[in-house]
Order: structure tokens, then C-alpha cells, then sequence
């Protein structure tokens, strides 16, 4: 069970688009630029965070993204589960048949860990994150 580069570039797309969007929407192409990531694979992912309804695009000049509601209202969670990833820690992915077609002695064990993973990251929110990397600088700065 790992996040994948899906997921994590997913969530520091949202994070960018958050710091920089009271400039104007703000293009792939320039969160490529700033976060390192093929642009090509920011279409792809942002094809389905659009599709979540997590951000909403305008095309022409001007053109670009934005966060579809304000920061503290999309959680991780839900860019995770927007972009297809599955944080699943089971081994048989909830099919349960772990352990020769059937249920294995740690099934739910390993339910309730996914359970909680989930639940943590759909209690974080983008603004959360702003927030904290915020306390961070100031910390650096006046520290």
C-alpha cells in the first residue's frame, strides 16, 4: 500500500492552483513549470479532478484552473480518490479472498487501517496544508 506519483502529484497540483489562484486562473503548463511535473500528465490528472468537480477550467486568455470551492472544503481525500487512487491496505483489495479464495486471519485488521487512512486524509483539507506550511515560514522566519 503506497501513494503513488498519481496521487501525490494530484495533491501538490491542488496545493499550487490554492497558493496562486488570486492571481487569475492558473495553467497547467506554468504548475508544470513550478512543480516539475510532464504536462502531459497534469492533463490527464486534472481530466478527472474536473470530473470531481474539484476544479473548474476556463479556456482563451486568462484561461486556466481554479480550486472549485475554497480550500477548506476539498479535502485530500477526495483529489486521492478523484484521480482513481486506491489506498487500500489489503492484500485482496476487499475481495476477501486473501488466503486461498477466502477471508485471511487479518482481514480486518487491515480493513480498519485502510478505514483510518481514509478517514486522515479526508480530514485534511488544501487549506489545512496552506495553513501549516504557512506556520512553517513564520516559524523559519521568526523562530
Amino acid at each position: 500500500m503506497k501513494i503513488t506519483s498519481k496521487g501525490r502529484y494530484a495533491v501538490t497540483a491542488m496545493i499550487d492552483i490554492a497558493l496562486n489562484q488570486e492571481k487569475g486562473a492558473v495553467t497547467l503548463s506554468l504548475i508544470s513549470e513550478r512543480q516539475g511535473i510532464s504536462l502531459s500528465y497534469l492533463e490527464q490528472l486534472f481530466a478527472k479532478l474536473k470530473r470531481a468537480q474539484l476544479v473548474s477550467s476556463a479556456r482563451g486568455p486568462g484561461g486556466g484552473y481554479r480550486l472549485s470551492r475554497h480550500a477548506r472544503e476539498i479535502s485530500v481525500g477526495q483529489i486521492i480518490h478523484a484521480v482513481d487512487e486506491m489506498i487500500d491496505a489489503r492484500k485482496c483489495k476487499g475481495k476477501q479472498n486473501c488466503h486461498d479464495g477466502e477471508e485471511c486471519l487479518s482481514h480486518e485488521l487491515w480493513t480498519q487501517l485502510s478505514g483510518t487512512i481514509d478517514d486522515f486524509l479526508q480530514g485534511i483539507s488544501i487549506q489545512s496544508i496552506l495553513d501549516q506550511k504557512q506556520s512553517n515560514l513564520a516559524e523559519v522566519k521568526f523562530g
